[in-house]
């Protein structure tokens, strides 16, 4: 019987030496305003890369008034007109 007494008196010794311990980490850690036995603050969420946005609507309708200009004073021709609204819309 000697065996296990002296087991569960080093059990009761260390435990009451982990609470003290731990008791005395949390009362210095708030006279020092330290933070470690704080609950932690939560993660920010993370969020994928947002996909490239398409050109802004309105800045195609500026490009293509250009071109349309460009057409009518006979800058561009009819083909390249063509080419280049296809290639603003992304067509």
């Amino acid at each position: 019987m000697g065996l296990l007494r002296m087991a569960a008196r080093t059990a009761v010794v260390a435990g009451t030496a982990t609470a003290v311990s731990g008791r005395v980490a949390r009362r210095q850690a708030a006279r020092y305003g330290e933070t470690q036995y704080a609950e932690p603050a939560p993660a920010p969420p993370q969020y994928a890369e947002p996909a490239p946005a398409a050109p802004a609507q309105d800045e195609q309708i500026t490009k293509l008034q250009d071109l349309a200009a460009l057409h009518q004073q006979g800058v561009l021709s009819a083909e390249e007109f063509a080419a280049a609204k296809a290639r603003i819309l992304g067509i």
